[in-house]
């Protein structure tokens, strides 16, 4: 079919790839496939590709959460709720003493608290543990009057892929929280959402949503190590 007669036949389509075609030469680099969704939803071009970058954070990081087991965080969890634990809960103005009956995918739910929103954790750990642990911290004066709000969407977080404090496990890092306080031990374990600090037994359970900041020596480099080691000689 000629152009001309197709274009006869569908108006109103051939109205549409005018229109693509326009904005296409109007802005530069933009595809075939985003020309159509800009002219679909109504956006102006900006508020398309922002949206577009969202969704791609968004889809990078549910991908990222993949690809780290979770099976040592749960496990962690597990016990407490198995055991009776009693828990220190830090949220970001208050603490409660309680003890964990269930974990869900966006909630805890504990005996005298009742079910509480992941996003309002700051730091979860054995009472005796934290007690102690406690006064020796350092608080930040302004984010313990005025803690910093947890962002809804994740890729709006300052951390929330995990797969960039798999290669510190076993070192000792510092954590920034959203209330001020500082925490500096060793890394035990990352989770998807996630981290354990501290020494077996004495662990503290800290979500990434609760991080502002974290700070850790270099990771081991393999080939470092490779180029250190003595030469064969041969002997």
């Amino acid at each position: 079919m000629k152009a001309r007669i197709w274009r006869k036949l569908h108006a109103e389509e051939a109205k549409r790839f005018d229109q693509v075609y326009e904005l296409m030469g109007q802005t530069a680099g933009l595809t075939l496939g985003d020309a159509f969704g800009i002219l679909q939803s109504g956006l102006t071009v900006a508020e398309f590709m922002a949206r577009k970058e969202r969704s791609q954070r968004k889809a990078a990081i549910k991908q990222a959460r993949g690809q780290v087991d979770n099976a040592l965080v749960a496990d962690f969890l597990g016990a407490f709720i198995e055991q009776k634990t009693e828990l220190s809960v830090v949220l970001a103005e208050r603490s409660l003493l309680d003890t964990l009956l269930s974990e869900e995918a966006i909630t805890f739910t504990f005996e005298r608290t009742g079910r509480l929103e992941k996003l309002q954790v700051v730091l979860i750990a054995r009472r005796g543990d934290w007690e102690r642990l406690m006064p020796t911290l350092d608080r930040d004066a302004k984010l313990t009057q005025k803690p910093a709000q947890v962002a809804r969407q994740p890729d709006k977080r300052p951390y929330s892929d995990p797969r960039p404090f798999l290669p510190h496990i076993g070192q000792t890092v510092k954590l920034v929280l959203r209330n001020g306080i500082t925490v500096e031990a060793p890394l035990a374990r990352v989770g998807r959402f996630d981290v354990l600090l501290g020494e077996p037994g004495h662990e503290l359970f800290i979500p990434l949503h609760a991080l502002l900041r974290f700070d850790a020596p270099p990771a081991p480099d393999d080939d470092a190590s490779d180029d250190d080691a003595e030469p064969d000689s041969g002997a």
